[in-house]
């Protein structure tokens, strides 16, 4: 109990400079949820490059609006928020810049159905990375984070009928991908 209490202490002390903007608190900050959110923004983007400007924007909004936090809330889900969000206005941001054309989603079989869950999490996050940014967003927000079709839909400006069939889309596109990669490298 004594250490529980020793490191929510901890925690308080850090925020608390935090919001003072004193500079060692913010780096030993960034410094501790480095690698969690990391891998969080690298679900988002498509590549490494993209994944760190998101992980960057997402702490200079964590920096900016550290005096909101709630005392007693898990700063770790805090943040994880914070790095969601910040993915999800660049993603908005892309879509902006350029439009797509969406392909028909179609069935795909294979003679190896055990062909994906071989697959090392590098290769279904290389693979996740090679999704078009719609359907990384959707695929992302909906199986890694668990939002309902509605909630995405809200999010992103779109249908539900558009987030359903965008998963499938993607799930089906993901598929596709890992299991050539299986197939072709002979694992």
């Amino acid at each position: 109990m004594e250490l529980v209490l020793k490191l929510r202490k901890e925690e308080q002390t850090l925020i608390e400079a935090c919001i003072k903007q004193e500079r060692w608190a913010q780096q030993k900050l960034y410094e501790t949820y480095y690698s969690g959110m990391i891998g969080v923004c690298m679900r988002y983007a498509g590549n490494a490059d993209d994944a760190r400007d998101i992980l960057h924007e997402g702490f200079i909004k964590v920096f900016r609006n550290i005096a909101k936090y709630k005392v007693g809330t898990s700063l770790k889900a805090w943040i994880h928020r914070i790095m969601v969000n910040t993915s999800i206005d660049y993603y908005r941001k892309q879509q902006r810049r350029r439009t797509e054309d969406i392909e028909e989603a179609y069935d795909i079989s294979s003679s190896d159905t055990d062909a994906v869950s071989r697959c090392s999490e590098k290769e279904i996050l290389e693979a996740v990375q090679q999704l078009s940014p719609v359907y990384r967003t959707v695929f992302n927000l909906y199986a890694i984070e668990g939002y309902a079709h509605k909630d995405i839909a809200k999010m992103l400006g779109i249908t539900e009928s558009t987030s359903r069939s965008n998963l499938l889309k993607a799930r089906v596109k993901l598929q596709k991908m890992l299991v050539s990669k299986y197939t072709h490298y002979g694992k």
